[in-house]
């Protein structure tokens, strides 16, 4: 199965611009035979944490308002992962990820650990797992990467394959390249640990407030990274995975 990650551009805050460059990728995608587009952590609208207004760009947890948004994106063959702030039934935020499939969303990730010091998020409790084809996957956002335990539920549950939607947008003060290095020695030990493909998505590039250098790449159950994106600066990524579990594809 061919997979992708997308690398867009770091947007500022309430931001919904990524949108139109989705849909392009989704389109291309299509043509080139992908399953999966993979797109970054909050891409519609941005981090709430950096937003002065946090629930401006959130969008309800109510499925027909999320088919509504991202309806530009419906394929018949392209399932895309996308990052957003999910406004729940009770007015929580959670920093989640919708699987939209053939029109609708198929399932929702909500981080699990929204922040390293405080959010304005809400924690997620789940660890799901979804199909697509033949293909069991899971999802952690960002954060969630640093622990191994998600990964470690999931690939028990029968994911082959871990999606990354990330976000490292952040002041320059903290911004540095030498993240991109750490995301990919992260995605080295969650890949071994659990004999699954890592596929981590980023934003890129600067705005007035913040600075992301891009760590979008792809690593396979050995640990060997297939691909990486450039440094800065938008980005599409490839490879073509297996969809068995490792110890089937050995036998």
């Amino acid at each position: 199965m061919k997979v992708a990650a997308y690398q867009p551009p770091l947007f500022a805050a309430g931001s919904m611009d990524a949108l139109g460059l989705i849909r392009t990728r989704v389109k291309w995608c299509e043509a080139e035979g992908i399953t999966i587009l993979c797109c970054p952590e909050a891409i519609l609208g941005g981090l709430a944490d950096y937003s002065g207004h946090p629930t401006q760009f959130a969008i309800s947890a109510d499925a027909r308002q999320l088919d509504a948004a991202l309806a530009p994106l419906a394929s018949n063959t392209v399932t895309t992962i996308i990052g957003f702030t999910e406004l729940a039934n009770r007015g929580q935020l959670y920093n989640s990820a919708a699987v939209f499939q053939r029109g609708s969303v198929a399932g929702l990730y909500r981080k699990l650990y929204p922040a390293i010091h405080r959010s304005v998020y809400e924690a997620g409790s789940k660890v799901p797992v979804f199909q697509v084809g033949e293909l069991t996957f899971g999802i952690v956002i960002c954060n969630d990467s640093n622990y191994f335990e998600p990964a470690r539920l999931m690939a028990a549950r029968g994911a082959t394959a871990l999606f990354m939607p990330t976000n490292n947008g952040l002041p320059p003060a903290r911004a540095s390249a030498e993240l991109v290095a750490q995301a990919r020695n992260v995605d080295i030990a969650r890949a071994v640990e659990n004999s699954m493909w890592v596929i981590r998505a980023d934003v890129a590039g600067c705005t007035d407030e913040l600075v992301s250098y891009g760590s979008s790449g792809i690593v396979d159950p050995d640990g060997m990274v297939v691909q990486s994106a450039r440094q800065l600066d938008e980005d599409l990524i490839i490879a073509e995975i297996d969809t068995a579990p490792c110890q089937s594809r050995r036998e």
